[in-house]
């Protein structure tokens, strides 16, 4: 495999301002007489709202870091099963976080021993304990007791839970994978791809049109089953598209043509953007439930013509200051997606509700922008001290 160059500044800006944005449409969700277009589009709508580009630009993202990771972690001279070791640990703690979150929404308010707000507190805390950033000072006896009760809490969390739909009490069960599941699984297929491919871009190329074949053609109705692990291959499609621009990104520097950057990102951002609007009336129109082939198309495209962005801004033209607010949420960015569980199940644990004035309209959105800057503000503190999940 080539070398890459240096880790991109950008993709760690680009990964804090999807973060911060994440954390603002979530909250946003719940506000009041907001215009429709922020909010997400209906399951079964041909459409697609601006909260419907912040999770696959988020996908997006991962397959852009990917490349970098693995073969930073080949010249350091890790060996192939340590580094499918890496991968398969940090698929997994994903995968179990997804698998309790999903959990969480279908938990039976009125039959669960405990409150729901409490369990969604202490599966947070035991997420912590498992996977923070110990200091390789701390002893080892210490480290492993906290990774230990971190496990026993949720073991107990897991036994003690109640849940299920219509009346029908029942444990806990892959309803969906959620979120972090879905990354955890597509991020898993992407990086063994990676891999075993040694970076290869002709390979890389060969399993991206297979995903998207796959996506296409399952929502064209050409077949109606998931592939198992896969699904309909369109969280693998983002990732993997990610990883390819990355690629190409290494290509134009082991050629020294970088000036074809600004050209060939712009030229796909474009093109998959003109794709998903002329593929919308023969696949499934445009839908992140549905995760269509438009939405993908689309999405993709927006993601790459921001990065571009990112890429003069902080790259070319040294602007990483302008964005020293939200920093930490691209460097500790699974801690700062945790960290709204916290602010939420608080506030319903004690009961407490925002004054209907920070819950209504644009001083609902300018509360859900500044809660996500708040948490960004703490998660920075929580870097300082250590605080941070390792994943």
């Amino acid at each position: 495999m080539n070398q890459l160059p240096k880790r991109l500044l950008s993709i760690d800006v680009l990964r804090a301002v999807t973060m911060l944005l994440m954390i603002f449409v979530n909250d946003a969700s719940g506000v009041k007489h907001i215009p429709e277009w922020i909010d997400h589009a209906s399951g079964k709508a041909d459409a697609m709202g601006f909260a419907d580009t912040i999770f696959p630009a988020f996908l997006f993202i991962v397959g852009l870091s990917l490349p970098f990771a693995i073969k930073n972690r080949l010249n350091k001279g890790d060996s192939f099963s340590s580094i499918l070791t890496y991968i398969l640990t940090r698929s997994a703690a994903l995968i179990i976080m997804g698998f309790f979150h999903v959990n969480l929404e279908n938990y039976a308010l009125t039959a669960g021993i405990i409150p729901q707000a409490l369990w969604g507190i202490l599966i947070t805390i035991g997420f912590f304990l498992i996977w923070l950033d110990y200091p390789e000072t701390m002893a080892p006896k210490k480290r492993y007791t906290f990774i230990g009760a971190g496990i026993l809490l949720l073991i107990v969390m897991a036994v003690i839970y109640k849940g299920g739909e219509d009346g029908v009490i029942q444990g806990m069960r892959p309803y969906w994978w959620g979120i972090l599941g879905i990354i955890g699984w597509a991020y898993l297929v992407c990086a063994l791809v990676y891999l075993l491919a040694k970076g290869k871009i002709n390979i890389l190329v060969i399993v991206l049109l297979t995903f998207v074949a796959i996506n296409i053609a399952r929502h064209a109705g050409a077949f109606k089953f998931k592939i198992p692990v896969l699904g309909d291959a369109s969280a693998v499609c983002l990732v993997m598209g990610g990883a390819m621009i990355s690629e190409i990104y290494a290509l134009l520097v082991s050629k020294n043509k970088t000036q074809l950057l600004w050209v060939i990102f712009g030229a796909t951002g474009l093109l998959l953007i003109v794709s998903g609007l002329l593929i919308r009336p023969y696949a499934d129109g445009i839908s992140k439930i549905r995760s269509t082939p438009a939405w993908i198309f689309i999405c993709s495209g927006i993601t790459i013509l921001v990065f571009e962005l990112m890429i003069f801004l902080v790259d070319v033209k040294g602007k990483k200051n302008w964005f020293k607010l939200i920093w930490p949420a691209g460097t500790s960015t699974l801690t700062c997606y945790l960290m709204p569980y916290f602010q939420v199940y608080i506030l319903k644990l004690f009961h407490l509700k925002y004054p209907d004035i920070f819950n209504n309209g644009a001083l609902g959105l300018a509360r859900s922008m500044a809660t996500g800057f708040i948490l960004i503000a703490l998660v920075g503190l929580m870097e300082k001290k250590r605080l941070r999940l390792k994943i």
